[in-house]
């Protein structure tokens, strides 16, 4: 058993399956939060009506739909910021122990 908790500290196999489970597990509670608030608050200040998904920008005759991006790239950085707060919270970094 020693040598099986000895693999899995020096592997860093506890910080990726700690990653995956919370990732995995609030990844729906944020997107809600993002679609369902964020979204419509930030596509009031862009003057986007239906929220930010629906944001888009003319440039000529051509018509670019960045709003949906933006609504993506923001789930994401909140899923990141989840992660890193909890683990950094929870000590879970120091699990890890580096090969000397």
């Amino acid at each position: 058993m020693k040598n099986f908790l000895d693999f899995i500290r020096e592997q860093g196999v506890m910080g990726l399956a700690i990653g995956f489970v919370l990732g995995g597990s609030v990844k729906e509670v944020v997107t809600a939060l993002v679609e369902d608030i964020v979204n419509p608050l930030l596509g009031i200040l862009l003057g986007a009506g239906n929220g930010l998904e629906s944001a888009t920008a003319r440039v000529g005759t051509a018509t670019i739909t960045y709003g949906h991006f933006l609504s993506v790239v923001l789930d994401f950085v909140v899923i990141a910021l989840i992660i890193y707060f909890s683990v950094k919270g929870l000590g879970l970094n120091k699990l890890d122990k580096k090969k000397k």
